[in-house]
């Protein structure tokens, strides 16, 4: 019998912050866990979350932008929301999975030039990276 979890990262469009958590998750967690992201809408992959992430040495560009509704028969053990929105529009899951929140900017929104977004992006994936680092290290690490 496998202990392999099963993770969902969500967000509201499925675009950015999940993708980017998704990214590093499935790099530190490797066989340990299934990632899934999703949003509750769905606005394709940013590619400027691609680039931060390439930039990082993490290949996100193979990833979809899915809807939360494809997963409902997926048995979470864990529900990642990284956005205010999805965490209050957010489905039940008729699981026990855990729910985590933690809201990150959204770089997508971001203005000005293209070296400034691209600073407000690499600013969003080093925190979201940090996240990521902390969830493995307290849900997944046994002593």
């Amino acid at each position: 019998m496998s202990d392999k979890k099963n993770v969902l990262v969500l967000c509201t469009g499925n675009s950015c912050r999940s993708q980017l958590l998704h990214g590093y998750l499935e790099q530190a967690l490797g066989d340990r866990a299934t990632v899934h992201s999703a949003g509750v809408e769905v606005h394709g992959l940013n590619p400027r979350a691609v680039q931060t992430m390439a930039a990082d040495g993490v290949d996100i560009s193979h990833h979809t932008s899915n809807h939360v509704d494809e997963y409902a028969a997926v048995p979470f053990d864990y529900v990642l929301t990284v956005c205010d929105h999805a965490n209050e529009v957010c489905p039940v899951f008729p699981s026990s999975a855990k729910k985590l929140h933690h809201n990150f900017p959204d770089p997508a929104k971001a203005k000005g030039s293209e070296e400034e977004i691209r600073q407000q992006f690499d600013s969003v994936r080093d925190q979201v990276k940090a996240y990521a680092h902390e969830f493995v290290q307290r849900e997944f690490v046994t002593v």
